[in-house]
């Protein structure tokens, strides 16, 4: 998929499933259950065992129905591993110039990590297509809104504190869309297999974006 339709593809969403998926098989189960419930965008981190084949696997799987990407990117190299894997956009906590361009070059959108002004400014004159504000918990939806406010042209993508309770605060406040862990996939569903939890989870977040979208 070509760089402008995943662009479309994230705004069209606006919340991204972070997960750490124990095997392939694992993740298309997941990935199912989330398409189900309305969530079409998967970050698999990096740090999972095995990341690429991962990757590799569950996108040739699911094909287009759920744009997979790859988290906790920290170099260049890792992020054309994972695209040659796969991976059709690449996310990374830190801002990364030659990651930047890597991901460019084949054509996918990158999310680079910034938390300060100048580091979400830093990542945006570098050519990111969205700016991950991690750990966006710290400072809240404020946080985003104060961002945006001098800098109205970043886009933004908050995560870590992103929850049932406060996209809807995260997405009013400014923020593009939302990088959600645990409180949408958590530990306990992917333990126990529980795929109806996580399509219920995904419907539920999904209710909350259009609510945004509708007020």
């Amino acid at each position: 998929m070509k760089r402008h339709l995943q662009i479309q593809k994230i705004l069209a969403t606006r919340f991204i499933a972070v997960i750490r998926a124990g095997s392939s098989e694992q993740l298309i189960d997941v990935g199912r259950a989330l398409h189900d419930g309305g969530c079409d965008l998967i970050e698999v981190t990096m740090t999972t065992p095995g990341a690429l084949s991962v990757i590799e696997e569950a996108t040739s799987e699911l094909g287009e129905d759920v744009l997979i990407g790859a988290g906790s990117v920290l170099d260049s190299e890792t992020a054309r591993a994972a695209i040659l894997s796969g991976a059709q956009y690449i996310v990374s906590p830190v801002t990364d110039h030659a990651t930047i361009d890597m991901a460019h070059r084949y054509d996918k959108v990158v999310m680079p990590g910034a938390y300060t002004p100048t580091e979400a400014f830093d990542a945006y004159r570098a050519g990111a297509d969205f700016v991950k504000i991690f750990p966006a918990g710290v400072g809240g939806p404020k946080y985003i809104k104060a961002l945006k406010a001098p800098m109205p042209q970043l886009s933004l993508v908050p995560t870590g504190g992103v929850d049932l309770n406060t996209i809807s605060e995260f997405l009013q406040a400014g923020a593009d869309a939302c990088g959600v862990g645990s409180s949408l996939v958590s530990k306990e569903a992917l333990r126990d297999g529980d795929m109806e939890q996580i399509r219920d989870t995904a419907a539920a977040f999904l209710k909350r974006v259009n609510d945004v979208r509708g007020g």
